[in-house]
Protein backbone atom coordinates (compact mmCIF):
# COMPACT_ATOMS: atom_id res chain seq x y z
CA UNK A 1 0.00 0.00 0.00
CA UNK A 2 1.42 3.45 -0.68
CA UNK A 3 1.31 6.14 1.49
CA UNK A 4 1.34 9.93 0.46
CA UNK A 5 1.18 13.06 2.53
CA UNK A 6 -0.93 15.51 1.66
CA UNK A 7 0.30 18.79 2.19
CA UNK A 8 -2.26 22.11 2.52
CA UNK A 9 -2.42 23.98 -0.61
CA UNK A 10 -0.94 21.38 -3.14
CA UNK A 11 -4.16 21.01 -4.95
CA UNK A 12 -7.35 22.80 -5.24
CA UNK A 13 -9.93 22.19 -2.92
CA UNK A 14 -13.67 22.44 -3.25
CA UNK A 15 -14.48 24.03 0.56
CA UNK A 16 -18.23 24.44 -0.40
CA UNK A 17 -21.36 24.52 -2.84
CA UNK A 18 -24.66 25.70 -2.66
CA UNK A 19 -27.34 26.31 -5.62
CA UNK A 20 -25.26 29.55 -6.21
CA UNK A 21 -22.42 28.51 -7.00
CA UNK A 22 -19.07 26.93 -5.08
CA UNK A 23 -15.74 28.08 -2.98
CA UNK A 24 -12.63 26.51 -4.47
CA UNK A 25 -10.01 27.24 -2.11
CA UNK A 26 -11.05 30.71 -0.84
CA UNK A 27 -12.84 32.01 -3.68
CA UNK A 28 -16.51 31.80 -4.67
CA UNK A 29 -17.46 31.31 -7.66
CA UNK A 30 -20.90 31.87 -9.59
CA UNK A 31 -20.22 30.12 -13.01
CA UNK A 32 -19.09 27.32 -14.65
CA UNK A 33 -15.52 26.34 -13.95
CA UNK A 34 -12.91 23.41 -14.69
CA UNK A 35 -10.97 22.28 -11.73
CA UNK A 36 -7.70 19.92 -11.18
CA UNK A 37 -5.36 19.63 -9.13
CA UNK A 38 -3.31 22.76 -10.22
CA UNK A 39 -5.76 23.93 -13.02
CA UNK A 40 -8.40 26.12 -12.67
CA UNK A 41 -10.92 27.76 -15.65
CA UNK A 42 -13.13 30.16 -14.77
CA UNK A 43 -14.33 31.21 -17.66
CA UNK A 44 -15.92 27.61 -18.84
CA UNK A 45 -18.94 28.95 -21.16
CA UNK A 46 -21.09 26.04 -20.34
CA UNK A 47 -24.47 26.59 -18.47
CA UNK A 48 -26.18 23.25 -18.84
CA UNK A 49 -25.39 19.54 -20.19
CA UNK A 50 -26.87 20.92 -23.91
CA UNK A 51 -23.69 23.53 -23.94
CA UNK A 52 -21.54 20.51 -24.04
CA UNK A 53 -20.06 20.16 -27.29
CA UNK A 54 -16.78 19.20 -29.22
CA UNK A 55 -15.67 22.83 -28.59
CA UNK A 56 -16.40 23.18 -24.87
CA UNK A 57 -15.05 19.53 -24.13
CA UNK A 58 -11.59 20.19 -25.52
CA UNK A 59 -10.49 22.15 -22.57
CA UNK A 60 -11.13 18.94 -20.39
CA UNK A 61 -10.08 16.52 -22.96
CA UNK A 62 -7.05 18.39 -23.71
CA UNK A 63 -4.85 17.87 -20.37
CA UNK A 64 -5.41 14.05 -20.83
CA UNK A 65 -7.02 13.24 -17.15
CA UNK A 66 -7.54 9.64 -16.41
CA UNK A 67 -11.36 10.63 -15.53
CA UNK A 68 -13.62 13.89 -15.83
CA UNK A 69 -16.11 14.28 -13.47
CA UNK A 70 -19.07 16.54 -14.89
CA UNK A 71 -21.58 18.10 -11.56
CA UNK A 72 -24.88 19.95 -12.68
CA UNK A 73 -27.61 20.29 -11.01
CA UNK A 74 -29.52 18.32 -7.93
CA UNK A 75 -30.60 15.18 -10.05
CA UNK A 76 -27.98 12.82 -11.50
CA UNK A 77 -28.09 13.79 -15.75
CA UNK A 78 -26.28 12.75 -18.22
CA UNK A 79 -25.23 14.34 -21.48
CA UNK A 80 -25.81 13.02 -25.47
CA UNK A 81 -24.19 9.87 -25.96
CA UNK A 82 -22.02 11.64 -28.66
CA UNK A 83 -20.26 13.82 -25.90
CA UNK A 84 -19.75 10.71 -23.96
CA UNK A 85 -18.34 9.10 -26.83
CA UNK A 86 -16.12 11.74 -28.09
CA UNK A 87 -14.19 11.14 -24.20
CA UNK A 88 -14.14 7.60 -24.88
CA UNK A 89 -12.27 8.02 -28.33
CA UNK A 90 -9.76 10.28 -26.38
CA UNK A 91 -9.37 7.43 -23.80
CA UNK A 92 -10.83 9.94 -20.59
CA UNK A 93 -13.28 8.81 -18.79
CA UNK A 94 -16.08 10.45 -17.72
CA UNK A 95 -18.38 10.37 -14.72
CA UNK A 96 -21.56 12.78 -14.75
CA UNK A 97 -23.63 13.38 -11.09
CA UNK A 98 -24.94 16.25 -8.98
CA UNK A 99 -23.00 18.88 -8.30
CA UNK A 100 -22.46 18.50 -4.49
CA UNK A 101 -21.20 14.69 -5.55
CA UNK A 102 -18.89 16.13 -8.16
CA UNK A 103 -17.58 18.75 -5.64
CA UNK A 104 -17.10 15.51 -2.90
CA UNK A 105 -15.67 12.75 -5.33
CA UNK A 106 -13.28 16.03 -7.16
CA UNK A 107 -11.99 16.42 -3.94
CA UNK A 108 -11.49 12.27 -2.82
CA UNK A 109 -9.63 12.13 -6.67
CA UNK A 110 -7.11 14.76 -5.45
CA UNK A 111 -6.51 13.18 -2.21
CA UNK A 112 -5.70 10.36 -4.17
CA UNK A 113 -3.21 12.25 -6.03
CA UNK A 114 -5.41 11.01 -9.34
CA UNK A 115 -5.61 12.72 -12.80
CA UNK A 116 -8.52 14.16 -12.79
CA UNK A 117 -10.97 17.35 -13.73
CA UNK A 118 -13.74 18.54 -12.98
CA UNK A 119 -16.44 20.20 -15.04
CA UNK A 120 -18.82 21.85 -12.69
CA UNK A 121 -21.74 23.71 -14.04
CA UNK A 122 -23.33 26.68 -12.64
CA UNK A 123 -26.62 28.15 -14.20
CA UNK A 124 -27.32 31.23 -11.54
CA UNK A 125 -30.53 31.86 -13.53
CA UNK A 126 -31.69 27.98 -13.06
CA UNK A 127 -33.33 27.10 -10.01
CA UNK A 128 -30.65 24.28 -9.25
Amino acid sequence: MQLTEHKPGSHHHIRSVDEHGLVINDRRYTSSVIVGARLLNADWPVLNLDDLNESTIEPLIEHRPEVVVIGVGKIQTFPDPAIQLAFMRHGVGIECMTLDAACRTFNVLMSENRRALAGLIINPDSPA
